[in-house]
């Protein structure tokens, strides 16, 4: 894809990436809400031999997403905020970020939108946005105060869990910017809640990935891209593993959920405490390289004993900005929560990447755009 020289049909493939990636990672979210925490077994006891097929109850009704959407959504928020405060010369991105998770750890607290919050813009409105989904504890405490952590300095440096991938994606849809500065950025805003490299590396992984495919990349090309950027970086070996054991697992057998389990196994696992980043990212890519279409391949990323919740998210990303959003389940979509506002979103987020100097310069701006996107 050429950037800066933006044509009709371009636009209109970037826009269905986004929209594909964004909405994607939702409805994975929301498939595997209701499992999260299931063994395989208890899955296949819960909804037969193979396992949940489609959108089931979670939250009070089918289609509730989790946390893991939420800050999807103020990772974008702070990415566009990022690009509207250059105009003042204050160009640093993970601050922007921060502050944007900074505005979700109010919604995990306060009754409903702060009127009073100057710097809320329009998406810490969204009254729906309040409301608790069994956020990562690492999340809340990273995101619990305003003090900015470093990849020397990182919060919570025993965190590996995939809540810091789940919610990353969105660094992947920069599609200006260079794979190593993706990589570079992602890791810096994973390493806020997520200190440990298997964490925030495998946040790093998913985003160059999703760079890959909205520039229009085949899933292979992107995952060995990833591979050559993560060599040169400390404590990369279990997310390299992680990629490599999901490329080789495509040769080994008819895809299905004993095949995920073994890339997956989760609490099951003799010495496994908790499910890890890197194996939420290994199922990730193995479904998305073997998935007939996205439901296939989501259904396959969440009937597992690991993290099925950032499995269907991780997934859904990777087949939305590889697919775009015209192949999503339509049946899954309608019944998705925050659909709207998911969609605007992520207009307004392509608006900013490919109009943005007509939205606002150093000289001047759109009035309507600052009051959604305060520089402040």
């Amino acid at each position: 894809m050429v950037t800066g020289l933006w044509g009709r049909i371009e636009q209109q493939d970037f826009r269905s990436r986004i929209r594909g990636t964004l909405l994607g990672a939702a409805l994975g979210d929301a498939l595997g809400a209701p499992l999260a925490g299931l063994s395989l077994d208890a899955i296949r006891a819960a909804h037969g031999p193979d396992g949940l097929t489609a959108p089931a109850v979670a939250h009070g009704r089918r289609g509730r997403v989790t946390a893991a959407t939420q800050l999807t959504l103020f990772t974008v928020d702070g990415l566009i905020r990022a690009h509207v405060r250059r105009d003042t010369g204050a160009w640093h991105p993970p601050t922007d970020v921060h502050r944007a998770y900074r505005r979700w750890a109010a919604t995990q607290h306060d009754w409903g939108p702060d009127e009073r919050r100057k710097d809320n813009g329009w998406l810490a409105q969204e009254e729906w946005l309040y409301a608790r989904r069994d956020p990562d504890r690492a999340c809340l405490t990273g995101f619990g105060d305003d003090v900015l952590a470093t990849l020397d300095q990182p919060k919570n440096p025993a965190a590996r869990g995939a809540a810091a991938a789940a919610r990353s994606a969105p660094f992947g849809l920069l599609v200006g910017w260079e794979p190593a500065l993706v990589l570079q950025l992602t890791v810096e805003c994973a390493a806020q809640s997520h200190g440990h490299p298997t964490a925030h590396l495998s946040a790093g992984a998913l985003a160059v990935i999703v760079h890959g495919l909205t520039r229009g990349d085949s899933l292979d090309a992107a995952v060995q891209r990833t591979l050559g950027l993560l060599g040169a970086r400390p404590g990369h070996q279990p997310v390299t593993d992680a990629l490599q054991r999901a490329m080789s697992a495509v040769t080994k057998g008819t895809p299905g959920p004993d095949a995920v389990e073994a890339l997956s196994p989760g609490k099951a696992a003799p010495d496994a405490t908790a499910p890890d980043a890197s194996d939420a990212l290994a199922v990730a890519v193995y479904c998305a390289l073997v998935a007939e279409d996205v439901a296939h391949g989501l259904r396959l990323a969440v009937n597992h004993s690991g993290d099925s919740v950032a499995g269907g998210a991780l997934c859904g990303a990777l087949l939305g900005a590889l697919h775009g959003e015209t192949a999503l389940p339509p049946a899954w979509l309608a019944e998705l929560e925050g659909r709207a506002t998911l969609l605007e979103l992520c207009d307004d987020f392509a608006l900013e990447m490919t109009q943005g100097p007509t939205l606002h310069s150093p000289t001047a701006a759109s009035p309507g755009w600052l009051a959604r996107y305060p520089r402040g």
